[in-house]
Formats: C-alpha cells, structure tokens, sequence
C-alpha cells in the first residue's frame, strides 16, 4: 500500500467530521463493532492511471461514487456528498502520486470503504461509520495477465438474485463466493460464471 490513507468519521448526532489525510496505519476498533458480527460495508474499486503526458486519469469516477452510495443505503449506512468526496480521493492520489505505475496496463489501485463502527450487538443501523480509502499499486488481475480467462459456469451456487444485494458491492457478496472460486480453480477455471435460476440466465 501507500504512504497515506483517507479517513472520516460519521456519528448518528453530529453527522460526518472532518476528512483527514494521514499515514497509513492499523484502525483501532472494538471487537463488538457491527461490522465484525453483521458484515455492515461496503467498497469500491477504482484506478487511477498516468497518461502519455504525465497527468492522472479516472476511468468514471462518478459512477463509483453513485454505486457506493447505493451500496452504503442498502446497508443503512450514511450516505455522502460525491463530489466532496472525489475531491478528497483526488488530494489523496497527489500526495502519493509517485506510487502510480508507469508500465503499461499497470494502475493505482482506489480502495473507498466504508463500515460500522457501532461497538453493539443487534441486528440494527449503525450509529457509528468509518469511511476510509487505501491506494495500492497494481497490475493484471489474473497470472495469466491480460489473456483471455476460463469461465467456469456454475450451476449449484448463486450470487444474485431478485430482491437481493447482487447490485451493491457489499463484502457479504464476495465471501460465499471465495468455496465456488476454490472449486473453480481445482478444475483449472479462473473464474466463476454465475448462473441464476431453472433456465441458467447469467446473474
């Protein structure tokens, strides 16, 4: 990872606090903390690259911003005020601008999360939220790098489906996923294809 990370609290009674850019470091948290019990976050993915002049680019940004903050409503979490936010992402790029990859199909990885912070235990909205963003330098997602990948179609196991959380990116929609991906890998697959229902639609 790099040398800095964002970090904002939000509290139910005051709202959200002051965005601060500091080193990166451990977080401190209560072993009771709604997020450990109840899986209450959620994340996004994001790169940023260098063009052939040097300048830093994002690939929809936006959009990012508008899926967390969908994913962050579905979990009762607090929502925030995107372009704020994209402004605190993009001081935080520049400050740690010398780990961004200059080789080719190469980027720097953006990590926003937020969680729970509430230290309670019961099923219930969050008093307490930490959003926080790690960047770290990376390449081609597979080994394989950027050739094509081997889909393994799955028919026993399900990601998304109607009425459900398929369309948020919540950390308790990767976790079932990891058995299915162990399974796919032993038959030589590099991936899941996730299929839903009695005609196998593609989820």
């Amino acid at each position: 990872f790099t040398d800095h990370m964002l970090e904002v609290e939000w509290e139910k009674e005051t709202g959200w606090g002051k965005p601060r850019i500091v080193p990166f470091h451990k977080l401190e948290l209560e072993p009771s903390c709604s997020v450990f019990h109840y899986a209450i976050e959620c994340f996004e993915g994001m790169k940023a690259y260098l063009d052939s002049d040097d300048n830093i680019r994002m690939f929809r940004p936006d959009k990012n911003m508008e899926r967390l903050n969908n994913s962050a409503h579905r979990l009762c979490l607090p929502t925030f005020d995107a372009e704020e936010l994209m402004d605190c992402i993009k001081e935080l790029v520049q400050i740690d601008r010398r780990f961004l990859p200059k080789k080719p199909g190469y980027s720097l990885y953006l990590r926003p999360t937020i969680i729970a912070t509430d230290p309670h235990l019961g099923v219930a909205p969050s008093k307490k939220a930490l959003l926080f963003v790690l960047l770290s330098p990376s390449g081609p997602y597979y080994k394989t790098g950027f050739a094509p990948v081997r889909l393994y179609a799955s028919k026993q196991y399900t990601r998304a489906w109607p009425g459900g959380t398929g369309g948020s990116k919540l950390g308790c929609n990767y976790a079932p996923g990891i058995l299915p991906q162990v399974e796919a890998a032993a038959k030589g697959y590099q991936q899941v294809l996730w299929l839903f229902g009695k005609n196998y639609l593609i989820s």
